[in-house]
């Protein structure tokens, strides 16, 4: 963990020279990026896949977008706005509340901050997620949510990120006042987190970049990551997951052989783990059939790994 401490003080210091032009280009809204031929295509693989029921029942919530090109992303989503229980997704909400702490000099990133951030998004240890949530503040997170710069939770949209509860046994602090949800997540919404954060609009560029840091090298290897793992090698993944019962959900950027894309999938079904193992490859497929010329992109990352924690 000190490695990785060092890792992310000296990435700062490159990122305060290097990134912030990033910051300053103009991207389009994530919503009016639709694209017809991604959509077919998407539509196309969750019927191959055997999951037209599901999209149907709404039991199942995906989003693709192709972000090789940030300026020009193309999106594509079926039940895109559905709001769903989320288990351990929304951890991600709970990072970018702690970096805002930090940014604005109410939260210091030590060795042990930076630890619990770190297992609380690789490994989804509860614990750490609990105690970064009481230190960020509950009532803080959600205003934070909810505020004009990210509208990551948006009434207008049904919702969207969302964390009213810790994640232990305590009862919920506050539902989200659409669906009653403790952690709660559309894939859309998830999807715009990741953009903001590729693009380097969540606090600041420099600590957008920390944020991915923290969210790659997944400590488990489920879903996602297995699906990746075993059909596309290679791949380099920033990923949080969430896991009980028969909620399963699984949000990613993947960067593989010059193309880049956002990936966010929730599913309610015993079987759900199984389904977001397959439709990471057939994203991943989409993507790569795209027309468009893959550019270089970076991989900054560290490979530094907690132990502990469970989802």
């Amino acid at each position: 963990m000190h490695s990785l401490f060092r890792i992310l003080a000296a990435l700062t210091l490159v990122l305060v020279v290097s990134i912030p032009a990033r910051a300053q280009q103009s991207y389009p809204a994530l919503c009016q990026t639709d694209d017809s031929s991604l959509q077919q295509g998407l539509e196309e693989q969750l019927s191959s896949l055997g999951l037209q029921k599901a999209v149907q029942k709404k039991s199942l919530s995906v989003a693709v977008v192709d972000i090789t090109d940030r300026t020009s992303p193309r999106l594509a989503a079926v039940n895109g706005s559905e709001m769903m229980y989320a288990a351990s997704l929304p951890k991600i909400a709970i990072l970018l509340g702690a970096f805002e702490r930090i940014a604005q000099g109410e939260m210091v990133l030590d060795k042990d901050t930076l630890d619990k951030l770190t297992r609380m998004i690789r490994n989804s240890s509860n614990g750490a997620a609990t105690e970064m949530l009481n230190r960020v503040g509950k009532a803080y997170l959600a205003t934070l949510l909810q505020s004009p710069p990210y509208r990551l939770y948006d009434p207008g949209q049904n919702g969207g990120l969302w964390v009213g509860k810790d994640y232990g046994k305590a009862p919920a602090w506050k539902r989200d006042p659409l669906h009653n949800l403790s952690h709660g997540a559309t894939a859309l919404q998830a999807a715009r987190f990741y953009y903001l954060l590729e693009t380097g609009r969540l606090v600041s560029p420099e600590m957008s970049q920390m944020m991915k840091t923290i969210l790659g090298d997944p400590a488990i290897q489920h879903k996602f990551v297995r699906g990746l793992e075993e059909a596309r090698p290679g791949s380099r993944i920033y990923r949080k997951s969430g896991t009980w019962k028969q909620y399963h959900s699984d949000s990613a950027i993947v960067e593989r052989d010059g193309r880049r894309y956002i990936a966010v999938a929730l599913a309610e079904s015993p079987k759900g783990g199984e389904w977001l193992r397959r439709l990471i490859v057939a994203f991943d497929d989409l993507i790569f059939r795209s027309q468009k010329e893959p550019t270089q992109i970076s991989r900054l990352g560290d490979k530094t790994r907690s132990a502990d924690g469970v989802e």
